[in-house]
């Protein structure tokens, strides 16, 4: 199952592990039972630590738990966990095995005091690489404390469950038998949601903070370098995202990042996260902006306001809160979103094998989606505005050479329709003709560019385009003294990962220059 290279990579983790454990697998005849039996096998000979035993009596097969002798810890793994998922097996058996996780004390403590039984079920795709995040993390609490159970289950191999709840989405996590959420968590996140006092405690004490010389509002690429610029200057800076990473958490393939001829986005994210904490850089997750104030005075203090009700001020801004998937804003779109209405080709492509999809949009993520998921469902249509796609040609005579893709060009989609709980068609006009058509589908993926992040500065004094983008100097200053803004939310052309970055360094240069001279 496991090449001699990863075995050898996977018996050198194994050597942290510091006390005994065993792997207790729930098995029938089917291949996949197999399949699964031998990695276990493959694993349990890596290590004299590991003791594995073939009878387990989970309803769910295959699948096989992680547990202390004795005791079970409540980890969980339905399905074979290879893919993107395997790192969250070796993690968690190095955690089961007594290895200290890469998690503060304060957030161990916390997972320590929930309280009451909670039972996560987080079903994953192996190509999603969003679900890692979750899985790790409520694996992490289940180890951590007794009253949490969690099972990854792999949505593609349990099909009858995820027809049944009607998913959709991956990841998607149901807590006690109902839906606790959709979509790429962090540990920080789901602590958050399930401590219903945590978010309180983290406004206050952020709001007692002292001013900062520069706070970046984001942690995209763009806020990343410019918290690195700014602390090797050696001055009081922060940052305050959503999540760490931003966007770019979300893409799959990265080939154009120079120097890297390919990587993957959470790959690129955690370097930049471990990049950050070389300085002394602080980071403040889950933080939403929702308002801002501008100093009342050259050299004063701006100040941002948060959704969790934190409060925090800075000499210098630097704005770089990214942007999000453009929705199509046609009926029917907000209904079925997770239901069929989808914004990743990759997380959510295996849930629809065999059936009939749609991909909107003819630019690169478009005909790059449809490519890719041609080769997991039934047959593909990709809908184009245009009378032409704009993706490269080289992607789009590949997706051309493919049999089970049509392309509909001048298609103005008017509709997503469905049965009340799923989708099951679109509706679109030909511009061509205006004659209304439709198409019978079950999964439609949305590709069709990005909105900027700022809809928190409407009615403030810095100055926008009318699509919402930050409009910056040659500095990356904005039209208020002291605030910057770097990366896709602002007019810089051409949205790229490495674009983002160097106009982040250079609004973070720009702050300090405007420090150093007011």
């Amino acid at each position: 199952m496991l090449d001699a290279n990863l075995k050898s990579q996977l018996k050198a983790y194994l050597e942290k592990v510091t006390q005994p454990f065993e792997i207790v697998a729930s098995l029938d005849d089917g291949d996949k039972s197999q399949e699964l039996l031998k990695l276990l096998e493959d694993i349990s000979n890596l290590s004299d630590k590991i003791t594995l035993h073939s009878d387990g009596q989970d309803a769910r097969t295959p699948s096989f738990a992680i547990n202390r002798p004795g005791e079970e810890t409540g980890v969980v793994f339905a399905g074979i966990p290879m893919g993107h998922e395997f790192t969250s097996l070796v993690l968690a058996l190095l955690q089961v095995g007594g290895h200290p996780p890469k998690t503060s004390d304060e957030q161990l403590d916390q997972i320590r005091a929930l309280e009451g039984e909670m039972l996560f079920e987080t079903y994953y795709s192996l190509s999603c690489q969003n679900c890692p995040d979750v899985v790790q993390a409520l694996n992490l609490m289940a180890i951590f404390n007794p009253n949490v159970r969690h099972v990854a289950i792999d949505g593609a191999l349990f099909q009858d469950e995820v027809e049944s709840r009607e998913i959709m989405s991956v990841p998607s996590i149901y807590l006690n038998g109902k839906p606790f959420d959709q979509g790429r968590m962090t540990l920080e996140q789901i602590l958050a949601k399930v401590d219903t006092g945590a978010a309180e405690r983290d406004a206050k004490k952020l709001s007692e903070k002292a001013a900062f010389d520069t706070l970046v509002i984001g942690g995209g690429p763009a806020g990343a370098a410019a918290a690195i610029y700014s602390a090797r200057k050696g001055i009081n800076t922060g940052v305050a995202a959503e999540r760490f990473g931003g966007q770019v958490a979300d893409t799959m393939g990265i080939e154009n990042f120079i120097s890297v001829s390919h990587t993957e986005g959470p790959k690129l994210v955690s370097a930049l996260e471990e990049h950050v904490k070389d300085y002394e850089v602080d980071v403040m997750n889950l933080q939403l902006a929702t308002t801002f104030k501008a100093a009342e005075a050259e050299g004063g203090l701006h100040e941002v306001t948060f959704e969790s009700g934190a409060k925090l001020k800075s000499k210098t801004l630097v704005l770089a809160t990214g942007a999000r998937w453009r929705e199509m804003n046609v009926p029917g779109e907000q209904q079925y979103r997770n239901k069929g209405v989808a914004y990743c080709p990759h997380c959510d492509g295996p849930l629809f094998k065999g059936k009939r999809v749609a991909v909107i949009g003819g630019g690169n993520s478009g005909v790059e989606a449809a490519i890719d998921l041609a080769g997991i469902v039934g047959h593909v249509t990709l809908v184009e505005f245009m009378g032409e796609m704009r993706a490269d040609a080289v992607l789009q005579k590949k997706l051309k050479s493919l049999p089970n893709v049509d392309i509909i060009l001048n298609a103005q989609t008017t509709e997503v329709t469905g049965d009340g709980s799923r989708v099951n068609g679109l509706n679109y006009k030909d511009r061509t003709t205006d004659e209304s058509k439709s198409i019978a589908l079950e999964g439609i993926f949305v590709q069709i560019g990005l909105v900027p992040n700022t809809e928190w500065l409407k009615g403030s004094p810095i100055e926008m385009t009318p699509r919402g983008e930050i409009i910056v100097d040659a500095h990356g200053m904005t039209s208020v003294p002291g605030v910057f803004a770097a990366g896709d939310v602002t007019t810089v052309p051409y949205k790229q990962i490495i674009i983002a970055m160097g106009e982040g360094a250079k609004a973070s240069l720009g702050a300090f220059d405007y420090l150093i001279r007011n």
